[in-house]
């Protein structure tokens, strides 16, 4: 009975992740970004970019931008965040070399206060100084310095942002998915991420789910100061998250996705990109022993436990746990699809979950070891904030 009980919930539980909540894994639904109107004005946007030790991708990052076939005015701020590898150089070379060198500032960005994250301080910086010329921006593009565009994205998510009023628009970076880590690992971050901010609840003026993802972040710049500016969202380790709701607070926000914004960022082994989920695991928890033993058993009865059934129970619990490894196979073919993989892998989901769990314990556990948030060399997450 308990077995039955048990697989009845993750078949429940999966019945609804399906069909009730927001058509998280429609990717199509949200991919790709209208073409956008021969527009008789184009308004100003700026670029803000923060970068720290970013040689490797730093000179696609810029070229590509500047190469956008934007009518309107644009330029970049590159925030050189103390890197020791070149990385403003690069960026400086980079913009010459297609003849744009004068759209481009570098500044050296300072060592960052306590209370702030090492990123969202260099964005600071870089809206600081934007804030001295003589005119405003309508809107200002914070990006990675490990995002290529390519097309004509800009003018785009410009045109969506005009003409839908946005406060913000963003979009979530296809991300590199070449090594086995990657294939593994990636294309289940995006899924997990889809399922805690539904891209058409976050669209909603009626939901209070908000996100945005940060490798591009197109906002409008009057909202964004008028929200307390990078400011108010300073020691916040998911920032782009927190930048999401601070503006869906000013307005309608849009989040999609669009093949023609990449990250470049290499990720070769476990170790790389299980950094990249245990830097803010623990922090999308809270801090929160609780909800951390809360969302490892949540996880293990949607994911893990239909695999145990299905595999070892008896008949009628057997087929319920099927039904329920056979409905999250079937919502991960999507994401699958998108990044190009096999259909195959929607059946390995609650292994990749199980390593998805892993990498959460280690994040709590590095936070308590104090070396929480760890990212460039930087601990961002204070123990003392432990609840």
């Amino acid at each position: 009975m308990l077995l039955l009980t048990v697989a009845a919930i993750s078949l429940v539980a999966w019945v609804y992740l399906v069909g009730f909540h927001g058509a998280f894994w429609r990717v199509s639904r949200y991919d790709a970004l209208t073409a956008h109107v021969a527009r008789t004005a184009w308004p100003e946007v700026v670029a803000v970019i923060p970068a720290r030790d970013e040689a490797e991708s730093i000179g696609d990052c810029i070229g590509s931008l500047l190469a956008q076939p934007y009518a309107g005015k644009f330029s970049i701020i590159l925030v050189d965040d103390q890197s020791s590898d070149g990385t403003a150089e690069i960026a400086r070379r980079a913009a010459e070399t297609i003849g744009a060198g004068d759209r481009l500032t570098v500044i050296a960005g300072r060592t960052p206060p306590a209370g702030w994250t090492g990123k969202l301080w260099a964005v600071k910086q870089g809206l600081t100084h934007l804030g001295t010329r003589p005119s405003e921006p309508r809107y200002v593009l914070l990006t990675d310095a490990d995002i290529v565009y390519g097309g004509d994205v800009l003018p785009r998510l410009v045109d969506r942002a005009e003409a839908n009023g946005l406060a913000m628009a963003s979009i979530m970076a296809k991300l590199r998915c070449e090594s086995f880590a990657e294939r593994f690992l990636v294309p289940a971050f995006v899924f997990f991420f889809q399922m805690l901010y539904p891209f058409s609840w976050v669209a909603r003026q009626d939901r209070s789910t908000a996100a945005a993802a940060g490798g591009c972040i197109l906002a409008r710049w009057r909202a964004l100061r008028d929200a307390g500016g990078i400011d108010a969202v300073r020691g916040a380790l998911i920032d782009d998250c927190a930048v999401g709701g601070l503006l869906k607070r000013q307005g309608p926000v849009w989040l999609g996705f669009s093949r023609d914004v990449r990250s470049v960022r290499v990720s070769d082994d476990f170790a790389e990109v299980g950094q990249m989920i245990s830097r803010s695991a623990y922090a999308q928890l809270k801090y929160s022993p609780l909800l951390l033993v809360g969302t490892l058993f949540g996880m293990a009865v949607v994911y893990l436990v239909p695999v145990a059934i299905a595999l070892t129970g008896p008949l009628y619990p057997r087929l319920l746990a099927l039904a329920a490894w056979a409905l999250m196979a079937v919502a991960f073919q999507p994401t699958l699809r998108y990044y190009g993989r096999s259909p195959v892998w929607g059946l390995l989901l609650p292994a990749i979950a199980f390593t998805y769990l892993i990498y959460t314990m280690n994040s709590a556990y590095q936070y308590y070891m104090g070396r929480g948030g760890m990212w460039k060399g930087r601990v961002q997450a204070n123990i003392s904030g432990a609840r």
